[in-house]
């Protein structure tokens, strides 16, 4: 049977579904070219309107990772990942590769960029000097065999219907698809032959998904659809009512993941998360008796530095220094200028407004506008004060890093008007919401 895009389009747009032979056409011309980006501009956006049915959804997940090479795997461990939904702050993947990597799982981890008002595990990593997340499948291979883990983006040769579709989503205002999410983040995750796949799924104000049902419906069709094409799959639905960590931007956020590594971040936001999510995945690799148990293996490989030292291993081996670790504070990139945001009066930080934070750093030229927009890493947000905490007037409650006093001074206003404050402080949210699977 022939197809086109114009009339895969139409049907979709007419709400008629996309059939998975309709769905294996359009992916291979992503791949090929053969679809342009206008057609797939209008495709994301059909998608997003009319929804696909959940046979659809995991048509269209086999066909993006059918679009390229499906990787397997001989190692002498299980082979095992982590996902996050994007939010503000969110580091964990720097230092779930390693964690895990330490207790026995191989961890080839492909990323991808930032998405909307979310920063992306790849530029982040590429805040550090030198580092190169373009590795080949066959580097690929030999980095997570050698060092245990390896965070790369998706070659040409992996998922390569998503490569092209997930920029187009950036700026076509089609990010928040359930379905298109599913399919991008589950084509790339079972192209590269994973037997373990634990999700965060994020909810709150600098979550894509902003309530906890939004959040676990998500979370059920990334379940469903990774769970029956054979992967073990569970989520946790996690609290993005505030940054994770007290940074966003790109070497800020490093910062943060080398705060944990090195032993000074112990019980904060991003520890805990990266923990909780950590004893998930060893315990449904059979690394660990149950996921306490796995978490306390996890919270173990910060604490006494063997984390710290596979994640320097992993920084060489990508093009850093070999010596990142003992010297990073040297080589991250910082802003020229950095200004304090001050609280007009004393109160509680009682709401905060996570989405208006990440666009601030995307303004700020930590994220990308257009695409092809190039990103300066040393800019963000740090010190970014959180819920409950009480502020006096005149105190800083962020500090903003740009590249002009200028910007600086455009960002302020921003984050200012980001964070709400009250008399009373509000009722603690827990980290971890809801469990699936």
């Amino acid at each position: 049977m022939g197809f086109d895009a114009r009339q895969i389009i139409a049907d979709l747009r007419d709400g008629k579904g996309l059939p998975e032979p309709a769905a294996r056409w359009f992916a291979d011309g992503l791949a090929s070219g053969a679809v342009t980006d206008a057609q797939a501009g209008a495709f994301a956006m059909a998608v997003l309107l009319k929804r696909l049915s959940a046979g659809d959804r995991v048509g269209l997940t086999r066909a993006m990772r059918d679009s390229g090479q499906v990787l397997a795997w001989d190692m002498p461990g299980p082979v095992v990942d982590k996902h996050s939904t994007g939010g503000i702050g969110d580091a964990t993947s720097l230092l779930l590769a390693p964690a895990l990597a330490v207790c026995g799982a191989y961890v080839p981890m492909i990323s991808g960029r930032g998405l909307g008002h979310t920063g992306g595990t790849l530029d982040k990593l590429e805040a550090i000097p030198g580092f190169r997340v373009d590795q080949s499948v066959e580097d690929l291979r030999r980095i997570t065999r050698s060092v245990g883990c390896a965070i790369v983006s998706a070659s040409g040769d992996v998922a390569p219907a998503d490569r092209r579709l997930y920029a187009v989503r950036d700026v076509t205002g089609t990010v928040e698809s359930i379905d298109l999410i599913t399919a991008s983040i589950l084509s790339k995750k079972l192209a590269a032959g994973l037997e373990v796949l634990v999700l965060d799924v994020k909810a709150g104000s600098g979550a894509f998904m902003k309530t906890g049902a939004e959040a676990r419906a998500l979370a059920e069709a990334l379940v469903q659809t990774a769970n029956g094409a054979g992967c073990r799959t569970m989520a946790l639905v996690t609290d993005m009512s505030q940054p994770l960590a007290p940074a966003a931007g790109n070497a800020l956020e490093v910062f943060e993941v080398m705060d944990v590594l090195t032993g000074s971040g112990a019980g904060s936001r991003l520890w805990q998360a990266s923990v909780a999510l950590g004893g998930e995945a060893l315990s449904r690799a059979g690394l660990a008796a149950d996921a306490a148990d796995g978490q306390a293996r996890i919270a173990a490989t910060f604490a006494d530095g063997r984390a710290a030292e596979v994640f320097g291993r992993m920084v060489a081996a990508q093009g850093g220094a070999a010596d990142f670790v003992e010297r990073y504070a040297g080589l991250l990139p910082r802003a020229s200028a950095v200004v304090p945001v001050t609280a007009p009066e004393e109160g509680f930080v009682s709401a905060i407004d996570g989405t208006a934070l990440g666009q601030a750093v995307v303004h700020l030229g930590g994220g990308r506008l257009r695409g092809g927009d190039r990103i300066d890493p040393s800019v963000g947000l740090s010190g970014l004060a959180a819920l409950g905490q009480k502020i006096a007037p005149g105190e800083p409650f962020a500090l903003v890093h740009a590249a002009s006093e200028a910007d600086a001074g455009r960002a302020v206003a921003e984050v200012r008007a980001a964070y709400n404050f009250s008399g009373r402080a509000p009722e603690p949210v827990p980290l971890i919401l809801e469990r699936i699977g």
